[in-house]
């Protein structure tokens, strides 16, 4: 035999296949010509196989039993993703488009189970699978750029979580082209397509391009974690780039440096060590490789590796050094997971490699009984055998037990290199040796030509005595002669890498995750958390001192009562109108003061049948005018009876018209200071927000409202008037038969303006602006006054039409409810701050068909912000876009956020029909465009130039909200309305 070549010292790994997969693919009958394996992935404990046929097989790596088989008729199978972080989950994604979630059930010994098939890339090619490393989320990407997010609802996350992600498919982003390769960490996703990577915030919806240069083919992307030993240092970012090299990048997507491997990739491909054939070595160099690395693979702590046709490699990129590079033919995919590579061919046959150390590769092959094989490796690494790193491996008695185990007849020249390999072995108390491994234990080092050693810096981490920080623990030697003589293959190696999944912190499996991963806090309350409940009490307190305050101002006999009905029924506050009537036990109260009440109600019977009957005639109900005279006049006996009626109040108004002037005036100044901001404003944005400015006038209008509202009730507490509270409950019994009729006609007062204030001659000569200030002041004092006679679905309906630029009858409205709900099971639970239990709750109290249930919403969203905002999308119709508009007003990011959510929880077939029936008014296509593309967009100075022009290829930026701006600009309109739609969209590149 001839002397075996030395490979230098520089390299100390290898690829090792120790294990032929073949017998177990012809098992599977995955070997045949019609059936064959066409995809892969591999976690701790499972080897996916993905067939052609549809068939899905998981094989248990500990001693490579076939555990589960499972078929799928929507195709073969294209695509497969393994949960790291909970292995009880598959991702599958078929040649149909088609991705099916996978419940395992091994933890409970059931059947596997499908939990979930998303359809949003049907007909598109799946690309890549990625799974959240801390939640139950499945990233998934497609020929055409688009990239979703799968929610996992499972029974391990309880029910509350079950029924409350109301869309479990979220759209992420659309890239430019296909999608090549994605990863995840850390709430972080990079996305690697045709022409660039992107990463995205996945928490906080926001996107950042890698780099300024595009490229054009297949370059893939990965996630660096910083590793145990990486103290406060940020994980880093590799893209491949063209002509061998990689952009390292931060974790907030800037590009730190650029690293080449064309140089070092022209040294000689190293051996992989399998069993089929001896390892063989060619001395020569080979020219400089200029390759494209179609993707990017986390690998232990400190390597990333990746693979062309003709082999793969293996880089430490911070040192930017090739750790190795073998050939390898015919690489269709490979998984990883932590040192263990399983590739697929193109035939589909699947190799099982592994990285080692070179030390570690021969002691397991002298465990096996290799023993030419591994001499052959001994001398080939002859560098690395002799350090003194390797003998916590390989101590001498290994090495002269392997050298007795050859045959010197046929392997003499083998042997004669293994003595002299022996004799020159380092022992472990030596200088030379100490001093070297004190090198390669804290730095990464390389031996130049002239014997000098050239030491780089790790940058922050440390490793022990194997080049890529595999912390190898030191064994004893009892230890090592026990594994020597063992013949079972060690199946968890020693390698103390890190895994994506273990870089992020762990969080507990059933933490319940709400849309677009809302994340739940566990710390300890904070001190504003504690005085927002100090707040919250005493403010409940001062409600029901008040509410005490009021019941000693009644008259005696409202006063008895009121007491006689809070003893009666303190909870019917959660109860409606028409229930309230209907309780036997409150009738059976009021029994002794019935034939009082009935005087009381006498003359109101009376006049409500006249004016029921009147409006019977059609000339009076066709007839505006007509129909508002019969309902002032019915309306002076509803006040007399129910004793609201206040001259004082209509002396007020009266006497601030005959003031107008003053008035008028003040008021005129307050609107053009508030206008002029506003008619700039117009100007720079252009035609799309001229509905804006209107909005923006209607507030400045209610803060007359509100201004002529507190004079009026100032002077009208100074004449000794009672305070105005909220009637929730009428203050006598009233029969179901005159009930309906009195809501009937007071609704209708409501919606024809028919108020106390609207008669006498002042109303004529009263400014236009006053008129309308006075009207809403009025509108919200008969909402308060009348509330247990109003219809509460129409009065909503109206104030949206009628009263939309008044916020203060919105207001006022909501309040009422607030005071309806009060006591309710949802109120008491919002006491305790977790939204979660809030919803389920109204869930479970449903199905909503009440206004009560904006209480119930105004009430979250004060206390949780937009993250409530999103979960409301599962109470549509009962809750509306424009009771959420009115609910965010203020926030008009999270009325867009909510519209988005609700338009994408709808199948793709069904988005446009339901965005054109919430367009009511139509012009809230206008003002909805101009959220769009004004709300997480790109910054405007890199889409429109100096002159207010798009600049060349803006459109290729990522909006937020890119598909709401598509579906409102594809749905038709008039001519009109498409031109300033295109203005809207020009003004912002």
């Amino acid at each position: 035999m001839t002397s075996v070549p030395m490979i230098p010292e520089s390299y100390s790994h290898v690829l090792a296949e120790l294990e032929c997969l073949d017998p177990l693919l012809s098992a599977l009958r995955l070997d045949s010509s019609r059936l064959k394996c066409t995809c892969i992935a591999v976690s701790r404990k499972w080897l996916a196989l993905g067939s052609s046929g549809g068939g899905l097989n998981l094989i248990q790596k500990e001693g490579w039993k076939q555990r589960l088989f499972l078929t799928h008729k929507e195709g073969a199978i294209s695509r497969v993703a393994c949960c790291l972080h909970d292995e009880d989950y598959v991702a599958v994604a078929t040649s149909q488009g088609l991705v099916v979630v996978w419940q395992l059930n091994q933890e409970r010994r059931g059947k596997p189970e499908r939990i979930y098939v998303s359809t949003e890339h049907k007909g598109k090619k799946v690309t890549s699978l990625c799974w959240d490393t801390a939640a139950l989320r499945v990233f998934v990407g497609d020929h055409v750029g688009k990239v979703s997010a799968i929610k996992i609802n499972t029974s391990k996350q309880g029910k509350a979580a079950a029924a409350f992600v109301m869309f479990p498919v979220q759209i992420i982003t659309t890239v430019d082209s296909r999608v090549v390769q994605l990863d995840y960490l850390d709430g972080r996703l990079l996305i690697s397509s045709l022409t660039r990577s992107y990463l995205c915030d996945t928490e906080r919806e926001k996107f950042w391009k890698i780099g300024n240069k595009e490229r054009d083919g297949e370059y893939g992307a990965c996630f660096f974690p910083a590793g145990k030993n990486g103290g406060s240092q940020q994980p880093l970012i590799y893209c491949a780039r063209p002509g061998s090299r990689m952009w390292e990048v931060n974790f907030e997507g800037e590009v730190l440096s650029t690293h080449q491997f064309k140089q070092l990739l022209s040294s000689p491909p190293l051996p992989v060590i399998t069993l089929r054939l001896d390892p063989q070595y060619n001395t020569s160099a080979c020219s400089l490789q200029s390759l494209s690395f179609p993707k990017l693979l986390y690998l232990t702590e400190h390597c990333v590796m990746t693979w062309t046709e003709r082999g793969i490699y293996v880089f430490i990129p911070q040192n930017v050094q090739v750790l190795l590079w073998s050939e390898v033919k015919d690489i269709q995919d490979i998984a990883v997971y932590r040192n263990e590579l399983f590739c697929l061919h193109t035939n589909g046959k699947v190799s099982h490699f592994s990285l080692l150390l070179v030390e570690r590769c021969v002691e397991r092959l002298l465990r096996r009984g290799f023993w030419s094989l591994a001499a052959r490796v001994c001398c080939l690494f002859q560098n690395s055998i002799i350090s003194c790193r390797a003998r916590k491996f390989l101590p001498l008695d290994k090495l002269e037990h392997l050298k007795s185990q050859l045959e010197l007849s046929t392997q003499s020249d083998v042997i004669s290199q293994l003595e002299e390999l022996i004799s020159k072995l380092e022992p472990l108390d030596s200088a030379c040796s100490s001093r070297r491994s004190s090198i390669s234990s804290h730095e990464s080092f390389s031996v130049l030509d002239s014997g000098i050693y050239r030491v780089i810096s790790r940058r922050g981490s440390q490793s022990d005595e194997d080049s890529c920080s595999l912390n190898g623990q030191t064994l004893s030697e009892d230890e090592r002669l026990k594994e020597f003589t063992t013949h079972q293959e060690e199946e968890q190696v020693e390698l103390d890498n890190v895994s994506h999944a273990s870089v992020v912190v762990e969080t507990d499996r059933n933490e319940t995750f709400l849309p677009f991963s809302i994340p739940l806090s566990f710390r300890s309350p904070s001190p504003l958390v504690s005085l927002q409940a100090v707040k919250e009490s005493v403010s409940s307190f001062v409600r029901k001192t008040t509410e005490k305050i009021g019941t000693l101002h009644m008259s005696p006999d409202v006063r008895v009562r009121q007491e006689m009905k809070d003893d009666d029924e303190s909870h019917e506050v959660t109860a409606s109108i028409a229930a309230y009537s209907q309780e036997e036990d409150e009738n059976n109260l009021e029994l002794q003061s019935q034939p009082q009440e009935e005087d009381r109600l006498r003359d109101l019977k009376i006049a409500t049948t006249e004016a029921i009957n009147k409006l019977q005639d059609p000339l009076v109900l066709l007839e505006p005018r007509c129909l508002r005279e019969v309902l002032q006049e019915w309306f002076l006996y509803l006040e007399e009876t129910f004793g609201f009626k206040e001259p004082s109040f209509s002396d007020d108004c009266l006497s601030i018209k005959e003031d107008k002037n003053v008035l008028a005036e003040e008021l005129s100044e307050v609107l053009e200071e508030n206008i002029e901001p506003d008619k700039h404003s117009e100007d720079h944005v252009g035609k799309g927000q001229t509905d804006a400015l209107e909005g923006n006038t209607g507030q400045d209008q209610t803060s007359e409202a509100h201004f002529g509202r507190e004079v009026c009730e100032n002077d009208a507490s100074s004449k000794g008037a009672s305070d105005h509270v909220f009637q929730v409950y009428p203050p006598y019994l009233i029969a179901r038969d005159i009930q309906k009729d009195l809501v009937e006609l007071t609704t209708l007062c409501f919606e024809l303006n028919v108020f106390p204030c609207k008669n006498g001659n002042a109303k004529e000569n009263a400014e236009q602006d006053l008129q309308l200030t006075v009207s809403w002041v009025l509108a919200c004092q008969f909402i308060k006054d009348y509330f247990f006679l109003l219809d509460l679905k129409r009065l909503k309906r109206c104030i949206t039409i009628n009263y939309a630029s008044s916020t203060s009858v919105w207001e006022t409205y909501i309040e009422g409810l607030k005071e309806l709900t009060h006591a309710s099971p949802v109120t008491l639970a919002m006491e305790n701050g977790d939204m979660l239990k809030i919803l389920k709750l109204l869930n479970d109290l449903g199905p909503w068909d009440s206004p009560l249930l904006l209480a119930h919403a105004q009430r979250l969203y004060e206390k949780f912000g937009e993250t409530a905002v999103r979960p409301l999308i599962k109470f549509y119709p009962s809750i509306l876009p424009s009771d959420i508009m009115q609910l965010c007003r203020h926030h008009p990011a999270h009325f867009l956020a909510y519209l988005d959510s609700l338009v994408k929880s709808k199948p793709e077939d069904e988005r446009s029909f339901l965005l054109q029936s919430l367009l009511n008014p139509e012009a809230l296509r206008l003002d909805w465009l101009c959220l769009a593309v004004s709300h997480d967009a790109p910054q405007r100075t890199n889409t429109v130039d100096s002159e207010g022009n798009p600049r060349p290829r803006s459109h290729l930026f990522t909006w937020g909200y890119s598909q709401l701006i598509l579906l409102l600009i594809k749905l038709p309109a008039d001519f009109v309305t498409k031109e300033k739609m295109a203005d809207i969209c020009k003004s912002y590149g």
